[in-house]
């Protein structure tokens, strides 16, 4: 019940994530409704490596997370210079 739950909630987060990406006013919204999409697929990552035992996972998230961590470092500076 618990997995169900969990799965769910991450689910409704990357459905609001993905709704702040689309209809964000402002770069700067789509920016942070990109990061937190990163995050929280990270955590549905973490969530799998768990529900399937699976260790590979978590290296995958790991990976994704700080590629995602680049990328927002990146956009964050082409926001401030507008290069």
């Amino acid at each position: 019940m618990f997995n169900i739950i969990f799965f769910v909630l991450l689910g409704l987060g990357v459905l609001f994530c993905f709704l702040r990406l689309l209809l964000g006013p402002t770069i700067v919204d789509r920016a942070v409704a990109l990061d937190t999409f990163s995050t929280v697929t990270s955590s549905i990552l973490v969530f799998l490596a768990l529900f399937f035992k699976r260790g590979i996972y978590l290296d995958v998230a790991l990976v994704y997370a700080i590629l995602a961590f680049v990328g927002s470092i990146v956009i964050a500076r082409y926001i401030e210079k507008g290069i």
